[in-house]
C-alpha cells in the first residue's frame, strides 16, 4: 500500500474530534499513516497538542489571521512550540477577504510569528486569501523560512512566487474540481521535491464530497487526482510528497 501525509486537518474541531481514533484508524487503512493538526487559536493549541498520542498525528501551533485581534501570547506560544511535539507553526498568515478583520494588526501579528519560526528553526503553515502581495513582502522582510502555502488554489504565475520564496505549495480538495482550471494547472506545474497533499478537512470539501464529511482518508482521492494531472502514477505521486512532508516537517 502507498503511504501519504495529510498536512492539514483540523482534527480537534466537529465532527472530527467526536471519535479522532477511528479517524486516524480510517486514514490509515486508506495509506494516510501522518496527519499534521494545525491549531489556530490560543484555545486549541492545547487541543491540537492533545491529539499527538494518537499514531502519526503532529501538531502545528499558531495564531490564525482571523483571530488577529486576540492578544498573542508570544511567550506561551514558543513555551509550546519547545514542550510540545509540533513539527510547525501554523496555522499562520493574512487573511484580507474578510473586510472586519484589520489588515496592519493580522500583518504585525504575522510578523512577529515568522520571527519566531526562525528563532525556532520551523516551518511555517500558511493560510492566505486575497493578500499575496503583502504576504510575499512580509516573507521576504523577514527572510528566509522554510514552510507551506496551504490549500494552494491559485495559478502558475502566483505558484511561481511562492516557490521562489522557498515554500512548498499544498494542494487538497480544489484540485479535485474539474472547473478548478487554476489550480490544476498549478498543480500540473509545480516541481515535484515542492509538493504536498492536505485536506482542511472539516473546512474543504472535494468534487462530491462535502466539507463536513471530510477525513484525512480523503488524501488518497487528492493523490489520485494529482497523479492523473501529472500523468504518472498514484505511487510516484505518494513517494514524492509523502518524501517532501518528511523532510520539511521532521516527520520520523
Amino acid at each position: 500500500m502507498v503511504e501519504l501525509v495529510d498536512t492539514h486537518c483540523h482534527l480537534f474541531m466537529e465532527p472530527l474530534c467526536t471519535t479522532p481514533g477511528a479517524v486516524v484508524q480510517r486514514a490509515r487503512e486508506a495509506g494516510v499513516t501522518h496527519v499534521v493538526v494545525p491549531a489556530y487559536d490560543a484555545a486549541s493549541w492545547n487541543a491540537a497538542a492533545g491529539l499527538t498520542h494518537l499514531p502519526g498525528v503532529h501538531a502545528a501551533l499558531g495564531l490564525h489571521p482571523w483571530v488577529a485581534g486576540q492578544p498573542l501570547d508570544l511567550e506561551r506560544l514558543e513555551s509550546l512550540l519547545r514542550s510540545s511535539q509540533t513539527v510547525a507553526l501554523g496555522e499562520i498568515g493574512l487573511d484580507f477577504a474578510i473586510e472586519r478583520f484589520d489588515r496592519q494588526q493580522q500583518i504585525d501579528v504575522l510578523r512577529r510569528q515568522l520571527l519566531l519560526a526562525r528563532r525556532l528553526d520551523l516551518p511555517v503553515i500558511l493560510h492566505c486569501r486575497k493578500a499575496f502581495d503583502d504576504l510575499i513582502a512580509l516573507v521576504r522582510e523577514v527572510g528566509p523560512l522554510r514552510g507551506v502555502a496551504h490549500a494552494f488554489s491559485r495559478g502558475p504565475e502566483l505558484a511561481r512566487q511562492l516557490l521562489e520564496l522557498g515554500l512548498h505549495l499544498a494542494f487538497g480538495g480544489a484540485i479535485t474540481r474539474p472547473r478548478a482550471h487554476r489550480p490544476r494547472r498549478s498543480a500540473q506545474l509545480v516541481p515535484a521535491e515542492r509538493m504536498l497533499l492536505e485536506t482542511d478537512a472539516p473546512s474543504i470539501g472535494l468534487e462530491g464530497v462535502a466539507p463536513q464529511d471530510t477525513e484525512p482518508l480523503h488524501v488518497a482521492t487528492i493523490a489520485a487526482e494529482l497523479a492523473q494531472l501529472r500523468g504518472c502514477s498514484v505511487e510516484q505521486i505518494a513517494e514524492e510528497t509523502t518524501r517532501n512532508a518528511r523532510s520539511l516537517f521532521g516527520l520520523a
